[in-house]
This record gives C-alpha cells, sequence and structure tokens, in this order.
C-alpha cells in the first residue's frame, strides 16, 4: 500500500494528522512534515534524512533505529518517544527536547556521539 504517489510524493504530508499510523521502514527523504500529528505513531527504522518535523507531535512515537541524519526536530514534540538506535546526526534538536524521550539507548546523537 502507498501513502502517496507520484514525482513529489512526500510534500503534501505537511500539517497532516497521522497519528498511530504504521510507517515502519518508510522511505520518506526530505519529506515536508511540518507541524504534522504523528503521536504514537511507528517510524521505527524509517529513513528521514533532512526531513522537516519542526513543530510536529511525535509524542510516544516508535523511531527505533530511525535515520533522522539532519532532519530539523526544531519545536517538535518527543516526549515519550522510542529513539533507541535513531540516527541524530547533524539534526536540529535540542538536548531538552531529547530529555523528554521515553528511550534513546544506542542512539547516534546530533554532534555524532553514541548514547549509552
Amino acid at each position: 500500500m502507498y501513502l502517496v504517489t507520484g514525482t513529489d510524493p512526500v510534500s503534501i504530508l505537511r500539517g497532516a494528522y497521522l497519528p498511530n499510523v504504521e510507517l515502519s521502514g518508510a522511505f520518506l527523504p526530505a519529506a515536508d512534515l511540518y507541524t504534522s500529528k504523528l503521536g504514537g505513531a511507528d517510524l521505527s527504522g524509517a529513513f528521514l534524512i533532512s526531513a522537516n518535523l519542526a513543530g510536529s507531535i511525535l509524542s510516544d512515537a516508535d523511531l527505533e533505529g530511525a535515520n533522522l541524519r539532519y532532519a530539523d526536530l526544531s519545536h517538535a514534540s518527543l516526549i515519550g518517544a522510542d529513539l533507541r538506535g535513531a540516527n541524530l546526526g547533524g539534526a536540529k534538536v535540542t538536548d531538552e527536547q531529547l530529555d523528554t524521550c521515553e528511550f534513546l539507548q544506542g542512539a547516534t546523537m546530533p554532534d555524532g556521539s553514541k548514547h549509552p
């Protein structure tokens, strides 16, 4: 099943209301998900390099193993999110946001270090 198709399929996801959506392993590079509601979503293993997730709700989302390199997570809600093993290298996210996550074990942090 395809969420959307076409030459620029992810640009229309800005502000989308997709709570609890199943997008495990989704290929969404540079997706514009600005202010999207993705609380409780399964984005485990998703490819979200350079995605715009600014202002999005990712509370309780499963982002285990997701590739979020260079993603913009500014002002996104990460309360209770699972970011175990996720790659946040170069991502725009604050320590305060990351402190609200449920799990960060093994994640590559924005500065390239590994979370214990």
